[in-house]
């Protein structure tokens, strides 16, 4: 009697519902699920939801920059406008709502103690040009966030600029172009295995490198002998992601390091996955010279859950020098000063610059050193062992009626992998995709990573309890059964959405973006 509350009393549904499907209403609306129409058609041009005064009669000082025709722009008033956006954001899927199982995204719940602190007025007014001494308590922060994010790296700097993950990977390629352009070595090939995240070979066309692909292993890891046979005087790195985007944790990192290290060149890692090792693994320990850490991912802020990213670059000490301006260092005095261009030649001589205009997201600093003093390390190796285990759940409980490409390639690390092999004829990951809307759940990444046909990679997080997971399992498991048995409803999944299922090529080719034509 599960479904029981605390009083004996258990709620009961009429007897009689008839099809709700089946019933109408007068505005569209089904319950509490509104119909929401467009601001264009909740007001008019001809309105106004404001009283001005008539308009003084003044010269004409717009000339030939004055707009001829009308705009055409819907007045309305301010019920009506707020109505109309909180209407929509009902509309939105949130992790404050259900489970959000996007591979490689990291959206886990985000502990309110965290933002309690961003949000205090000390971190939350401060302004970027306010002079040093008046935000000591920031720049204390942003240093001691940079002390722990070396410490449970294991590497001997970090630089905290940069905006984001793709903004770190960037940030490091800069470090290692400088690092060889200072010994007067120009190579110009990025080795890039098929596991990597897809921003490693876009970052590095980006900085100007020569991309070359390096193939996996059935098993899903890197082939490390074709990278180590492709090596030579022209690498100038390779970009790895560990563990990698087929969640799975590269076992032979430092024989990879080694040996690029041994050919002249450095190794970068994409560090987007940090939550499935922070502590337990110090990637310095391996070998990495460059690595970015998703602040917004491992340490608090769900992917993408409001926004803004931060990307900090731990660096080994050979690319440490290189790192870009500006950084903190702490004065004898216990105070921390801002080092910046006018500082820059008698201590940091050889950086290669600026990633961008202010020192990083203090939002985002303060969020992610409240995780870590929070959890310490027994609750951040607490952190990783859980996503892990969640992961691995996932996976098993999901195996027998999902094709798990890598399922016996050993434990998988943060996220599950699957495919739609098995599925009756004509039906895709597409249409399981769409079906688990219908299911009250946001969709897994599909089609991702390339390795796997119909890729379906799911993320649980940490911060799923086993009772979501199995509420989740089970919405799967009923879909993967309907795929394979080619239940044609699911083929114009979903049902019970706002909308039905998109043209999505269209949609991204053909974009309306206009009310009228």
């Amino acid at each position: 009697m599960n479904d029981l509350n605390p009083a004996g009393w258990r709620p009961a549904m009429s007897a009689d519902q008839g099809d709700s499907a089946a019933v109408t209403t007068f505005t569209g609306n089904r319950a509490l699920h509104l119909e929401e129409p467009l601001l264009f058609e909740i007001g008019a041009a001809d309105r106004c939801g404001v009283d001005f005064d008539e308009a003084p009669d003044l010269p004409d000082t717009l000339g030939a920059f004055r707009r001829k025709a009308r705009l055409d722009l819907p007045g309305l008033s301010e019920p009506e406008a707020v109505r109309h956006y909180t209407r929509l954001s009902r509309q939105n899927y949130a992790i404050d709502l259900g489970l959000f199982p996007l591979g490689s995204c990291t959206m886990k719940h985000n502990p309110r103690l965290d933002e309690k602190v961003a949000r205090m007025p000390g971190f939350a007014d401060v302004h970027p040009l306010q002079p040093q001494q008046t935000v000591q308590g920031a720049l204390k922060v942003i240093n001691e966030l940079a002390h722990w994010l070396i410490k449970l790296t294991g590497m001997h700097g970090v630089a905290m600029t940069p905006k984001a993950g793709a903004h770190g990977e960037l940030c490091g390629l800069l470090c290692i172009r400088a690092a060889l352009e200072a010994r007067g070595d120009a190579r110009e090939v990025i080795l890039v295995p098929e596991s990597a995240h897809g921003t490693n070979p876009a970052t590095a066309a980006f900085a100007g490198y020569r991309v070359e692909n390096i193939p996996a292993t059935e098993d899903g890891r890197v082939d490390v002998a074709a990278l180590t046979a492709r090596l030579g005087p022209d690498v100038a790195g390779v970009m790895i992601t560990n563990p990698n985007t087929c969640g799975l944790f590269e076992r032979e990192l430092k024989t990879i390091a080694d040996a690029v290290h041994a050919a002249g060149g450095y190794v970068y890692c994409d560090g987007a996955n940090f939550n499935a090792i922070v502590g337990r693994v110090r990637p310095g320990d391996l070998g990495v010279d460059a690595m970015h850490i998703n602040l917004h991912k491992t340490f608090s802020t769900p992917h993408g859950g409001g926004g803004p990213g931060s990307g900090p670059v731990v660096l080994s000490e050979a690319l440490a020098p290189y790192g870009p301006l500006p950084f903190t260092a702490r004065q004898a005095d216990g105070s921390v000063r801002l080092v910046e261009e006018e500082d820059a030649p008698g201590i940091h001589p050889e950086g290669f610059g600026r990633m961008c205009a202010f020192h990083g997201q203090m939002g985002m600093f303060t969020r992610a050193l409240a995780y870590i003093l929070s959890h310490g390390a027994d609750g951040l190796r607490q952190v990783s062992g859980d996503a892990v285990l969640n992961a691995n759940y996932v996976l098993r409980r999901l195996e027998d009626v999902l094709e798990a490409p890598f399922g016996a390639a050993g434990p998988c690390m943060h996220e599950a992998l699957f495919s739609d092999d098995g599925f009756a004829e004509g039906f895709s990951t597409l249409d399981l995709a769409k079906g688990l809307i219908d299911e009250g759940f946001h969709p897994m990444t599909v089609y991702f990573p390339l390795v796997v046909h119909g890729a379906m990679l799911v993320e649980p997080t940490e911060t799923e309890s086993k009772a979501g997971l199995d509420q989740f399992i089970g919405a799967m498991r009923s879909l993967a059964e309907r795929a394979r048995e080619g239940d044609p409803l699911l083929k114009s999944a979903p049902h019970l959405a706002p909308r039905r299922r998109l043209d999505e090529t269209l949609a991204a080719r053909k974009p309306k973006l206009v009310w009228k034509d």
